[in-house]
């Protein structure tokens, strides 16, 4: 059931580091672009079991600048839920945005409502998961990169 009916977007903490822009490329991260039973700053939360039918459908999933659809930065390479969140281990093979990588820089993902649920807030529990993007400004602030290497 698509609730709703419109894509929306969660949100990672900011880029807040600035480096060299001569980093080698690719550079490699790993972080959190969902984080689960933790409200964000618009008022929703996500559940466990929310991304594991679309992980289980094995989509290509794009890694993207900002959530621009045509600023494809790199390649995901795992894609998992756990205990905390939705990890992805990635590579960006884009100089300019590797320049602005770091610890604490922001993840984020696109995605449509399948399921979710009203209470004080809103419960998302099936997602379709379209993106997952480095970003600038948060909406879940623990939902960043929190390792990488280039």
């Amino acid at each position: 059931m698509l609730v709703g009916g419109r894509v929306g977007v969660r949100a990672g903490a900011a880029l807040d580091r600035e480096v060299e822009s001569d980093r080698p490329i690719p550079l490699r991260f790993a972080g959190y672009a969902a984080i689960f039973d933790r409200a964000d700053r618009g008022g929703d939360i996500i559940r466990r079991g929310a991304f594991a039918r679309t992980l289980a459908e094995r989509r290509h999933i794009p890694l993207l600048w900002q959530h621009e659809r045509g600023h494809v930065i790199g390649r995901i390479e795992t894609l998992e839920e756990d205990g905390r969140g939705l990890r992805v281990i990635a590579r960006v093979d884009n100089r300019d945005v590797a320049a602005r990588v770091g610890r604490g820089s922001g993840l984020s993902f696109g995605y449509r409502v399948r399921q979710g649920r009203k209470a004080r807030l809103r419960e998302l529990i099936d997602l379709d998961l379209i993106e997952v993007s480095l970003v600038t400004i948060p909406m879940q602030p623990l939902a960043r990169v929190h390792m990488w290497s280039g």
